[in-house]
């Protein structure tokens, strides 16, 4: 690991005025990603800026409609939160199969979204319930947010406050996890909400995560495993590696999308 300044401002505004004056440094939120990263020497940033005594970051909250969860609440506290079991379940479910207690009570929600890792869990739901990414400058909605393997619409210096989620009707998650690093081989969240039915695929994308039309189309008419029993996406978009080949994601797509249809039912 290289050498690197650190710094543990205490409030966000603090924390964006030391990235605008430190060009090359990264925001340490719980360092699940970031630290493994910096350790293989992957990520070589000039200084830390620890969010962890930014308590503005913190906080879970219904207001009307929807869920405020802030960008450094732990995957733990979103598994364990009565506010997030009773408005969306499926939610609360999918922190409760992140990674394992260590990373849960470490991880956070924000960090997992800002890091986009194409096989993380937390996308697939933001992006699935229609959900909006509030920054130190700017709302972002999901559709607009995930841009690819590892990449995202924030620009530099730009720090997530916290994710805004409309509750839905009915949502659903169901993955097929790796059995060592408990990653989404493949991961489906699949929501009926005020909008429309939005089904959200991680793991599997060669460009991250992304959303199933013709599922979403199908289960509009009729919500229920059946109604997409057929509907299987195309194998060349989809990755290929050690745990699993295109083909196979293609099949587990359909697969998990079928059990989270019947989860949220």
């Amino acid at each position: 690991m290289n050498r690197f300044g650190y710094y543990d401002p205490t409030s966000a505004q603090k924390a964006v005025g030391i990235a605008a004056d430190k060009r090359e440094a990264r925001y340490l939120a719980g360092g699940q990603s970031l630290l493994p990263a910096m350790r293989l020497r992957l990520n070589s940033p000039s200084d830390l800026i620890d969010l962890a005594g930014v308590t503005e970051l913190r906080g879970i909250k219904k207001d009307g409609d929807v869920l405020v969860i802030g960008a450094m609440v732990a995957h733990a506290e979103v598994a364990a939160s009565k506010e997030i079991a009773a408005a969306i379940p499926a939610l609360a479910q999918l922190a409760s199969l992140i990674g394992d207690r260590q990373v849960r009570n470490r991880g956070t929600i924000g960090g997992s979204i800002a890091n986009n890792d194409p096989a993380a869990d937390y996308p697939a739901a933001v992006l699935a319930l229609g959900g909006t990414v509030h920054t130190t400058k700017r709302k972002i909605a999901a559709d607009d947010f995930f841009k690819g393997l590892f990449e995202t619409a924030l620009g530099a210096g730009e720090l997530i406050t916290s994710v805004t989620l409309p509750i839905p009707k009915k949502a659903g998650y169901a993955k097929f996890k790796n059995p060592a690093s408990r990653f989404a081989i493949v991961g489906v969240f699949v929501a009926q909400t005020a909008s429309g039915v939005r089904v959200a695929v991680t793991g599997a994308g060669a460009n991250g995560v992304f959303r199933v039309k013709a599922m979403e189309d199908a289960l509009s008419k009729s919500w229920s495993p059946q109604a997409i029993k057929d509907i299987v996406v195309r194998a060349s978009d989809l990755q290929t590696d050690l745990h699993a080949s295109a083909e196979y994601r293609a099949h587990l797509v359909m697969v998990m999308a079928q059990r989270a249809v019947a989860a949220a039912s």
